[in-house]
């Protein structure tokens, strides 16, 4: 069974003095029925005095995954170590051709690391919205950001109702973003598993 690295959200419990990483077993779950294990990264704070860069790096050379889920969770820029780890994966996926799912936060991500911007939007989180693109289907919607404009390297897939990016995929590498999370349905999408074996298969 091929190894996918899935990157986890950071989580603080202040009234425990811990800071927790944190991944919703329903994604290993999805991974799992779509034929894949999933392999948690750690968020590795502030291990040494050059930060968590260095610790990273160690992960990366030592686990031999195929493919990376940027997972959703935590608004970009509030996680130092979230975004350094995220950062390395898709470097790592740049250089050696890696296939690449983001879910939400993790399509943000993937499209700023091509320079894209982020806006607030209204009306995307707890809700549900009717795709114009990939199948046209309705989806489930958690985020408080939507990415203003799709850099020139990615294409856009799908948009919701009100025009906002919901779905891309690289012109080039096997990387795509949804801005729905597949494991938060009540049952796995049988689109969303199909779509997940062609990327990582």
């Amino acid at each position: 069974m091929k190894i996918i690295a899935v990157s986890q959200r950071v989580d603080h419990h202040p009234t425990r003095g811990e800071t927790r990483d944190a991944l919703d077993r329903r994604l290993v779950q999805f991974c799992f029925k779509s034929g894949f294990l999933a392999v948690p990264v750690p968020n590795f704070g502030n291990l040494s005095e050059e930060g968590p860069g260095p610790a990273v790096q160690r992960w990366l050379e030592s686990v031999p995954f195929s493919g990376i889920v940027l997972s959703g969770g935590n608004d970009i820029g509030s996680c130092l170590e979230r975004d350094t780890v995220e950062a390395a994966l898709l470097q790592k996926a740049h250089d050696e051709v890696i296939p690449v799912l983001g879910i939400c936060r993790g399509m943000q991500m993937m499209l700023r690391q091509y320079g894209a911007t982020l806006k607030q939007v209204q009306g995307h989180v707890g809700t549900r919205h009717t795709l114009d693109g990939f199948g046209n289907r309705e989806v489930n919607s958690y985020h408080n950001y939507s990415v203003a404009s799709c850099p020139d390297a990615f294409e856009v897939t799908a948009v919701s109702e009100d025009g906002e990016i919901e779905a891309v995929k690289h012109r080039y590498l096997r990387w795509e973003g949804w801005m729905w999370h597949p494991e938060r349905e009540i049952e796995f999408s049988p689109q969303d598993i199909e779509r997940f074996r062609v990327l990582f298969g």
